[in-house]
């Protein structure tokens, strides 16, 4: 395969457990999400500087992975690596992995400033708070990470400290039944994931996990995004602002198609909520009304001479 690997950021794990270059297992858990936060950031990043194109460009995701081919001296040190693999010939390589550098300069920097007590920079988008809030949980009282891009000398720190400051940018998100109805542009069967754009709230996907009894409905709500819509019911985390973030449990995937009014079998029926809210007004108040409301609706609501 032709193409070349390059190296984009360094974490130093620091304390007891991590002695003589040993990467506790355990620390698998911070590696995968750190990779995380990098993907998301990233993705947030492109979408906040392309507002008017709807997918994400190909082999995105592909471009955003990071590996760790080695363990290095002092304490456990991971060299973070992404594979930057050549086009076909004739076509135009930039053999750097821009999208990768820019999310983990805004993670640098994010962690930076916790570490001095500053504000989150500017661009940072608010709604990954949670995410960057995951970044460290397994780590002891005595045990921090030293996070540095590879463009830079000074390392940043995420350690109990920084964790606790950032957590009083946003509330704690909570968990809560949702459903949404929306298209797949994005799934990821190996994660056995898929983003989902909520059709009343096209600009912010939801991630949605899913079981291997559903893959199928998945791809296949993603290769007809077109003429398919998927509803997602389940359990989600709500953020502060009353927007899904994640679905963390799903109960049922439905496909439906695009465009078309949906019927709930399980809505009430409108003439049986007229009459629950008529029985809920008081006998003595439609006593008041004038015999003849009905047929002089419109003087009586707009003051128009009677018919």
């Amino acid at each position: 395969m032709n193409g070349q690997w390059r190296e984009v950021a360094t974490l130093r794990f620091k304390g007891e457990r991590f002695r003589d270059h040993a990467l506790d297992l355990s620390a698998v858990t911070e590696l995968r999400q750190f990779q995380k936060m990098v993907a998301e950031t990233a993705k947030a990043l492109w979408r906040a500087a392309h507002p008017d194109r709807k997918n994400l460009p190909a082999h995105f995701e592909e471009r955003t992975r990071l590996c760790v081919r080695r363990i290095e001296d002092g304490s456990a040190t991971a060299p973070l690596e992404v594979f930057m693999e050549a086009p076909p010939q004739g076509e135009f390589w930039d053999p750097e992995p821009v999208e990768v550098n820019e999310a983990i300069e805004l993670a640098y920097d994010v962690f930076d400033c916790l570490g001095n007590d500053r504000l989150l920079p500017e661009r940072f988008p608010k709604e990954l708070v949670p995410e960057y809030g995951e970044w460290g949980r397994t780590l002891g009282p005595d045990e921090h990470v030293e996070f540095k891009p590879a463009a830079r000398i000074r390392p940043a720190s995420i350690d109990a400290t920084s964790r606790s400051r950032l957590a009083t940018f946003t509330e704690a998100p909570h968990a809560s039944a949702f459903e949404v109805i929306g298209e797949v542009l994005e799934a990821d069967v190996r994660q056995r994931r898929f983003q989902v754009w909520s059709d009343s709230d096209p600009k912010t996907p939801v991630s949605v996990v899913f079981d291997e009894s559903q893959e199928g409905m998945v791809t296949q709500a993603l290769k007809d995004h077109r003429s398919v819509r998927i509803r997602v019911r389940g359990r989600a985390e709500i953020s502060p602002q009353g927007k899904p973030m994640r679905f963390t449990e799903v109960s049922s995937l439905e496909l439906l198609p695009a465009g078309e009014a949906q019927y709930d079998a399980s809505a009430p029926n409108i003439a049986d909520e007229f009459a629950r809210l008529a029985a809920e007004v008081p006998a003595e108040v439609w006593e008041q009304l004038p015999a003849d409301f009905n047929e002089q609706l419109d003087h009586y609501l707009y003051g128009t001479p009677k018919k």
